[in-house]
């Protein structure tokens, strides 16, 4: 079988020949072997571990993404972001902690920004907000001053 890995910038494994793939989604770990139906999952953030033709196993961290196998011998991996490694538990302990913190840090700064969004409009709400004269006169156009509908 055929594996590709790509991210957004990279492309980080082309071609290789796999014997074997085990990979993760949120259900669980999953196999993938030759002549494998055609599948797309969700991946979970996780190391895949393949054997290559020769026996060797190899290892990648992927913060998340989408599996496709097609045709039985085709396996693409697209995720935001990999590292490939030969020390799986380092890729499991400091790659993939590194990942979570990553999505917990980006989580916060949306949940910051929306907050600032959601402030600025009920700050515009509250300037012209019916009865507010001083909001009125502050966003009035130039020359408009003492016209009333």
């Amino acid at each position: 079988m055929r594996l590709t890995v790509v991210t957004p910038l990279a492309i980080v494994v082309d071609g290789a020949e796999v014997a074997h793939l085990r990979a993760e989604d949120e259900t669980g770990a999953f196999g993938i072997l030759p002549h494998h139906a055609d599948f797309l999952t969700a991946l979970a953030i996780s190391v895949a571990t393949w054997r290559d033709v020769q026996g060797r196993e190899h290892h990648i961290a992927l913060r998340g993404g989408m599996i496709e196998v097609r045709g039985g011998d085709t396996i693409t991996i697209a995720t935001p972001e990999a590292v490939l490694g030969e020390d799986m538990h380092r890729l499991e302990h400091e790659v993939l902690a590194a990942f979570e913190r990553e999505i917990v840090e980006e989580r916060a700064a949306r949940i910051d920004a929306e907050r600032l969004y959601i402030a600025a409009i009920r700050q515009i709400f509250r300037v012209l907000r019916p009865g507010n004269d001083v909001g009125r006169a502050r966003f009035a156009a130039p020359g408009s001053e003492g016209l009333e509908a």
